[in-house]
């Protein structure tokens, strides 16, 4: 069952409910620049089309996942005439931060985990970091998504 802090669902997602949600993450992604040619959502039929290029599913398998991925709460479905369209309920982005957010609240000590993350993280992604603590948000920055 999926938790939910700061208004994102946090679920443990198997493998294929994991491709699923990449698939869906990359089909529903605006593109570079913020424009509007990305789409807000995309059909199952969509979905297992471009899984289909990498892996064997039936599209029965594709729709059971997303109902699996709706209760769970990571999925909206919306309704359009027979068929059904969906959309995460946030970014890839804001999913893993509380993923990682998740995970340093199991830690028994918190700030060694912090230290020890900085410590493996990039120079590139330390700055990044800094920044974010400082003020000085990084121009790519997502929010959480619809």
């Amino acid at each position: 069952m999926a938790t939910e802090k700061r208004g994102v669902p946090v679920a443990r997602l198997g493998q294929l409910e994991r491709a699923v949600m990449e698939t869906l993450w990359d089909l529903t992604a605006s593109p570079p620049g913020g424009g509007s040619a990305g789409a807000a959502d995309a059909t199952a039929r969509q979905v297992a089309g471009r899984l289909g290029t990498s892996r064997s599913l039936a599209y029965t398998t594709v729709l059971t996942v997303l109902d699996r991925l709706e209760r769970k709460g990571l999925v909206r479905r919306l309704r359009e005439g027979r068929a059904h369209r969906y959309a995460p309920v946030a970014s890839r982005e804001a999913y893993a931060a509380e993923l990682m957010l998740e995970a340093l609240g199991r830690a028994s000590n918190r700030d060694a985990a912090l230290v020890r993350f900085v410590d493996a993280v990039s120079p590139e992604e330390a700055e990044v970091l800094r920044r974010a603590l400082f003020g000085a948000d990084p121009p790519d920055r997502q929010e959480s998504g619809p």
